[in-house]
């Protein structure tokens, strides 16, 4: 399972949970042989017994972080012994779970996890040694870990024990899909930004400013909670907080390991002492401002509950670089954006963002209504495409999604601004 031995935390855990767009259609149908293998080792029995790993794996949405969510499956004799995946505040790591279920059992018998076992030392043992021990045969897995001062080394350690290393391409974009944000944040110390928003055919968020339009569906909606319970934060902007008084909350009933954090960019310190926001303040919201934290409206917010933070101003504004960078000091790896159309052209022209989703219901609203972004048109000739693009519906609406960065491979070209 990934570097459970970072220089932030240790003890690391993959898709997240409900989430079809989350983890694109494998490309291979192949298992890569080991070295010195014999013969092609894909079968269907494989394919059945990483899906129960990556399903496994999916178990630790809002549990693993700031670890990697992994799943592991132990299997002798065509029997599953042991199964396990990690969530961080129970320590032991997907291996570690299943390797204390098969007892036993484990020796002789074959790992599938869906992330490269660690083989450091942090908040708990390597779990190479571990599986060295139990008499493990085989280990498939279906990615490296994405540090890259490990990368490769867990493996590496397995196989001088003798044990075959199986490193499969066939789920290996479903395994990068589940832990993209960790795989950014391990390796930058940023968080993961997905910007989401609703919208019309013609590519409006509001019939007009400062209002509220209710554009998707009920399923849609559904698929957005969905996606706040995957997030370790949500973002948004003054503008949306004062023209829509949202709540920013995960209501899916679902277990969280840490709270929501919900974070406004309002440099201007304009967020309503009576807005539903700081109402429900829990020592879970806190605004990035320019302006100084020891003002009078700064601690009027902070006895309702509220942490001020003041970041650097970059033209007048929040810098929106100093605030993600905050986010991810504080173990963030999955950040949210859902503003409106000032922030969400701030965030693009700044280059904070890493994938799109965009939720289009079947209707045009015309003239006069708020674009998606608010961003100058000489800007176009430089904005970075979309990449690697996928459509699903969710009742009458179809949803986009894609990528402005490969978290695991252009990733030295976008360290800490």
């Amino acid at each position: 399972m990934s570097t459970r031995s970072s220089t932030k935390s240790s003890g690391t855990n993959g898709p997240r949970q409900g989430t079809a767009l989350a983890v694109p259609p494998s490309r291979d149908n192949s298992w890569a042989l080991a070295p010195g293998a014999a013969g092609p080792l894909y079968s269907g029995a494989d394919d059945d017994r990483m899906l129960h790993a990556l399903a496994l794996a999916s178990r630790g949405v809002a549990l693993a972080h700031p670890n990697p969510m992994v799943g592991a499956v132990l299997v002798k004799n065509g029997r599953v012994v042991g199964e396990g995946f990690h969530a961080y505040d129970r320590r032991d790591h997907a291996e570690i779970v299943a390797l204390k279920k098969a007892g036993e059992k484990a020796n002789g018998a074959s790992l599938y996890v869906t992330l490269e076992p660690c083989c450091t030392t942090g908040r708990t043992g390597p779990c190479t040694k571990a599986i060295i021990a139990a008499g493990i045969k085989n280990v498939y897995a279906a990615m490296q870990d994405p540090n890259p001062a490990v990368a490769g080394c867990g493996f590496a350690e397995l196989k001088r024990a003798g044990i075959e290393v199986h490193l499969s391409e066939h789920f290996k974009e479903r395994a990068e899909a589940l832990n993209e944000d960790f795989a950014k944040w391990i390796r930058t110390g940023l968080p993961f930004v997905t910007l989401k928003t609703a919208l019309t055919l013609d590519g409006q968020i509001a019939s007009r400013a400062g209002s509220t339009t209710w554009i998707t569906s009920a399923a849609s909606l559904e698929q957005v909670q969905r996606l706040r319970h995957e997030a370790d934060a949500l973002l948004t902007g003054i503008g949306t907080v004062l023209a829509d008084d949202p709540r920013m909350s995960d209501r899916t009933g679902h277990p969280r390991r840490r709270r929501l954090l919900r974070a406004i960019v309002d440099s201007r310190l304009r967020t309503p002492l009576r807005s539903k926001l700081v109402k429900s303040a829990q020592n879970d919201v806190v605004i990035f401002t320019t302006q100084r934290a020891d003002s009078p409206k700064a601690r009027a917010l902070v006895r309702a509950g509220v942490e001020v933070f003041q970041v650097r101003s970059r033209n007048a504004h929040a810098d929106l670089h100093a605030v993600i960078r905050e986010l991810g000091r504080r173990e963030m790896l999955n950040v949210l954006l859902e503003a409106g159309a000032e922030l969400n052209g701030a965030a693009l022209q700044s280059g904070i963002v890493d994938k799109m989703i965009l939720f289009y219901a079947p209707r045009i609203m015309g003239t006069g209504g708020v674009p998606m972004a608010r961003i100058p048109s000489k800007w176009f000739p430089k904005s970075p495409p979309l990449k690697n693009i996928s459509v699903q519906t969710y009742g009458p609406d179809f949803v986009v999604q894609g990528y402005f960065h490969d978290v695991y491979r252009d990733h030295r070209a976008r360290r800490k601004n």
